[in-house]
């Protein structure tokens, strides 16, 4: 990125913290949301290995892990670029899980994981990033892992990232209101 763009992916960083202290993303937990995390479980279930260890980037306050039984997973590592809101989910204490504030543009797991969750996060990435952030993931997925995309309406610029991979399932997670739904994919090397 260059440093307009570096510039405007900081101003994001303050604009985020800045509603995560308003309560600006408390939405995520309106029931209208609950058939896309429900959506991104039964991917773990029905794709990946039993009690996975499961990177969530984009984890936000911890919301995946308020639906997520702890008994199915092995460990859990929420990774987001807002420090207020890994701040808050740290205080929830889930169990089995931490939680990592950093920038996915140069964010290096220091292991592997079974499951590779980009969790309303990859359209947030630079477009001259993607497939770099992308690879680097790929190359934090352990053998037989899963990647799972959950991304808001079109995603216009992003899933032609991950037509190379092998889809495994996918669906458009619909709701009441029109314009509102998502797209979840499911995925392997």
């Amino acid at each position: 990125m260059n440093i307009i763009d570096k510039f405007h992916n900081w101003r994001r960083k303050q604009r985020w913290n800045k509603q995560y202290k308003k309560g600006r993303w408390d939405n995520l937990r309106n029931p209208i949301e609950a058939s896309r995390y429900n959506t991104i479980i039964n991917f773990i279930k029905s794709h990946g290995k039993k009690q996975p260890s499961i990177l969530d980037l984009g984890a936000g306050e911890g919301v995946l892990n308020e639906y997520l039984d702890a008994e199915m997973f092995s460990y859990f590592l929420g990774m987001d670029f807002s420090d207020v809101s890994i701040q808050k989910a740290k205080t929830k204490n889930f169990p089995k899980a931490e939680f990592v504030t950093a920038d996915i543009h140069t964010y290096k797991p220091t292991r592997k994981f079974d499951v590779i969750i980009f969790n309303e996060a990859f359209y947030y990435v630079h477009e001259t990033e993607k497939q770099h952030v992308l690879d680097r993931m790929l190359s934090h997925l352990e053998e037989n892992g899963i990647l799972i995309v959950s991304i808001y309406r079109e995603g216009i610029g992003c899933w032609e990232y991950f037509e190379k991979l092998q889809q495994l399932d996918f669906s458009t997670v619909k709701t009441d209101e029109e314009k509102t739904y998502w797209k979840v994919g499911a995925y392997k090397l």
